[in-house]
Formats: C-alpha cells, sequence, structure tokens
C-alpha cells in the first residue's frame, strides 16, 4: 500500500477517506488527500490528517477522472440542441473530468481565433476541464504544426467523410499535406465520402432508417481506414482512428498498432441493428452507424485483445424535433457524454469487462496516447481528477436526467448497475452525491510539449 508522503503539509483541501481505489497497482484501500489541485498522499490518513473538505467513500470505487476524448457541444453556431456550459454539466453529472471537443462548429475551428473563441467561451462556463480540436483541411494544412501546439488544443481532427465545406478533406492530396505538417496524433473520422454520395440513392429510395447501416457500409468504413492508415505510415504520423465500427476495421487496425490507436463507442457496444432502429428510429442513427451483432461483438473481441485503446462517447446532440425529420433527413448524433460511464459501468457489472480495463479504456489510455499531462491516473503528483462510483447502485437512465440543450437519450428508460456518485476536478468536489456543488472552474487542459521524447507514446 502506499505509504503517507510525510513532507506534505497535514492539511488538505479535501480528504477522501476508506474508498476502494483503483491504482496502477491494481485496487487499493486507502485515503487520498488533496492540496492545491494535486494528489500530495495516498495511504492511512485519518487521525493524521485534517481537511476542508472531507469525504467517506466507504462502499465506493475510486477511479481516475473519466476523460472523453470525443464529444460534439455545438457551440458557437448550433446553441439551440447544446452549448459548453450544459455539455459539460451532464459530463460532470456522468462522472466525466475532461473533454475533448470537435471542430465542426458554425464557425468551423480551423484557425487560432476559432479556438481562442472556444476558450474564451469555455472560462468559467465549462464544469470540467477542456481542450478544443482544430480542424484539419486544405485551407489551413501548412499552418497545422503550428496551430496544434496552441494552448488548449487537443490535436488535429480530419473528417475524411460526414462534414461539409472546407472541413472535409477526402482528397489525396489535402489529406498528405494534413499528415506532413505535424507531429501530434491525428484523429480522424474514416468513412469514403465517394462511395456514401454513390450509395446514398439506397436510402433515398426507401425512407427507412433500418438501411442506415446498408447506405454506410462496411467498405465506406474500410476503405477510407485502409487509406488514411496507409498514408499516416507514408508520413510516419501517429493517426487515432475514431468510432470504430466494423468487424473488418478492427481486424485490419490489430496489424496496424505500432503508429494506429484505435477508438470505440458506448453506443457500437450496446446497441445493435436493425433493432435499434425498429425501437429508437433516428434517434439511433448516427454516423458511422450501428450495425449488426457480428460487429458488436468484433468490438468486444478488440476490447479483450487490447486493439481498442480508447472509448469515447461521440457526443453529438440534434433536437428531437430536428430528429423528428423524415429519414434520411434526419440528422445523425446522439448524447453520450452523461451516459458513458453508467453504460460501461453496467457492462463492468454484466462481466464483459474488468474495473481495471474500463479505467484504462477511459482514463490512463486518453492520456498516454494524447499525451495529456498529469492526468489519467490516481498517483501522488498528479491532478487530483477522481470519479467516485457505487458499483452496486441500481438506476433507470431517463430524459429527465440529462443535461444536454437538446433534452434526450437513447437509453431512456435503460435500467443500469453501476452509477457515479461524486466527481472531483483538480481536488474540488463539483459532483456530491450526485448533485452539483459549486460553480464552473473547468480549465484548459495542458499536453505534453511535442518532442522527440512523445513521439515514443503509443
Amino acid at each position: 500500500m502506499p505509504q503517507e508522503n510525510t513532507s506534505s503539509s497535514r492539511h488538505a483541501d479535501l480528504l477522501i477517506s476508506s474508498g476502494s481505489v483503483v491504482t496502477p497497482n491494481g485496487i487499493e484501500h486507502l485515503d487520498i488527500a488533496c492540496v492545491d489541485g494535486r494528489i500530495v498522499a495516498m495511504g492511512s490518513l485519518q487521525n493524521r490528517w485534517t481537511a476542508d473538505t472531507q469525504l467517506n467513500a466507504h462502499g465506493l470505487h475510486v477511479l481516475p477522472g473519466v476523460i472523453d476524448s470525443q464529444v460534439h457541444f455545438r457551440e458557437p453556431g448550433l446553441t439551440h440542441k447544446e452549448d459548453l456550459e450544459a455539455g459539460t454539466r451532464g459530463a460532470v453529472l456522468g462522472g466525466v473530468t475532461g473533454v475533448f471537443e470537435m471542430p465542426n462548429t458554425h464557425p468551423l475551428t480551423l484557425w487560432r481565433e476559432d479556438l481562442e473563441a472556444k476558450l474564451d467561451a469555455a472560462k468559467d462556463r465549462a464544469w470540467c476541464d477542456y481542450a478544443f480540436y482544430i480542424g484539419g483541411a486544405g485551407v489551413n494544412a501548412e499552418q497545422l504544426q503550428t496551430l496544434e501546439n496552441l494552448p488548449g488544443c487537443a490535436g488535429v481532427k480530419v473528417f475524411m467523410g460526414s462534414s461539409f465545406g472546407e472541413l472535409l478533406a477526402d482528397n489525396d492530396a489535402v489529406l498528405r499535406s494534413i499528415l506532413r505538417h505535424g507531429r501530434r496524433r491525428m484523429a480522424v473520422h474514416a468513412e469514403d465520402e465517394t462511395r456514401l454520395r454513390e450509395r446514398k440513392a439506397i436510402v433515398e429510395a426507401s425512407g427507412d432508417v433500418c438501411h442506415h447501416p446498408d447506405w454506410r457500409d462496411v467498405e465506406s468504413a474500410l476503405n477510407a481506414t485502409r487509406r488514411i492508415v496507409a498514408m499516416a505510415g507514408e508520413a510516419k504520423r501517429r493517426l487515432h482512428v475514431l468510432h470504430v465500427s466494423t468487424a473488418e476495421e478492427m481486424q485490419y487496425l490489430a496489424r496496424h498498432k505500432r503508429r494506429v490507436t484505435v477508438e470505440t463507442t458506448p453506443h457500437h457496444l450496446t446497441m445493435t441493428a436493425p433493432q435499434c432502429y425498429q425501437r429508437l428510429g433516428s434517434l439511433a442513427q448516427m454516423n458511422p452507424p450501428v450495425r449488426e451483432q457480428r460487429h458488436q461483438d468484433a468490438m468486444w473481441r478488440a476490447i479483450r485483445e487490447g486493439v481498442v485503446d480508447v472509448i469515447g462517447s461521440d457526443h453529438a446532440p440534434h433536437t428531437l424535433e430536428e430528429k423528428a425529420q423524415p429519414y434520411p433527413l434526419s440528422p445523425s448524433g446522439m448524447t453520450g457524454v452523461q451516459t458513458l460511464l453508467p453504460v460501461m459501468l453496467d457492462h463492468v457489472h454484466a462481466g464483459r469487462l474488468s474495473l481495471q480495463r474500463l479505467v484504462d479504456l477511459t482514463s490512463a489510455g486518453p492520456a498516454r496516447i494524447f499525451g495529456i499531462e498529469g492526468k489519467g491516473r490516481i498517483a501522488v503528483g498528479y491532478d487530483a481528477d477522481l470519479t467516485l462510483v457505487d458499483l452496486a447502485a441500481q438506476r433507470t437512465i431517463g430524459n429527465e436526467w440529462v443535461a444536454s440543450r437538446s433534452g434526450w437519450t437513447p437509453y431512456d428508460g435503460k435500467s443500469i448497475t453501476g452509477w457515479p456518485i461524486h466527481t472531483v476536478i483538480r481536488g474540488q468536489m463539483v459532483v456530491r452525491d450526485e448533485a452539483l456543488v459549486g460553480t464552473p472552474k473547468g480549465q484548459p487542459i495542458r499536453f505534453l510539449e511535442t518532442s522527440e521524447s512523445t513521439s515514443a507514446l503509443v
């Protein structure tokens, strides 16, 4: 068991006692002292430490703060369906302490001023810590090496399909230029835009959302993934493939893990076609689609085999009115940041993965592959970002619980075992006993300097 750091002050801002703490050593029964936003001591600390705030975590598991590395909070320009305050409020209520937000806003996040406007908008409004992606495009490709290293930037995100305007990068010359101009791991939405356009007639003729995975078929995903992995290999650029949805992609990516990391999502691990479309209609409509059982089986196999590095929610809200448009006019996207941890804890309860593996996928994994400074593990010297969960708590997810401005979840009515109870960010309680406390105090996430030393990261 870790011993108390006797060189530290014996008065803490926050003292968490009697919890089952998920550390790099495994699950340990110990106390945690937090001072000035960091963990300063771990061990048997009761009766030897005082604290401004004390929290008895008996019966709870203390996890490193959950990092959701793919959210769309729609601000600026689309705040009728989500904004930074509501999105991050939902995040902390769901046990998430940090988020990476995507660039497909209005205006698009392509330039320094776009990033700085988002950082300004998040100040004093974001409940959790945050970073923002810069969109990789033909218009800014030659500046990306500078842009990706701006404070508060999560890196470069490229849309090979399913985007619009300058953010759509489906041309090989543009993609190669983006890959050449930068060093940080590049995130990519890999769908073949040409194939999607060719096949859209399938759903325009049927008008049936059950055909969503027929339109956006396996080949549209696999072709794009093969193409970008090959180009990243030529450029010797690290790559992160988002929301992988097919068995074929997972099989291919398992052979290219030297420079490529992999994300999957709770909805691809939880829902299957055609049942989800029959039950939820366009509320289950996402890009890439939720697919048949064999693909979900492949996602779980890839988690067991270590192919998957990260679980991200791909939180992408639309209003119920927008979703009610006739398919395929209905937009793709669903809420997810608030339900990421509860849904995955329910999978832990069902025995599909261990709690330690969940921590690797939602805390240690994001910190490792993106080079996040001071987060992702419970250890002395690290940020005191902590998610306290009750593995036995039974709850039913409901639309009324969802903080998103869109006001709905595809998991409405789903019974869950395992639930976030308290959320701590940099030593400050922001959720206590499942209720918000205090005011938004989120800060920009810090990243390790891009250098030769970080190029060795997985």
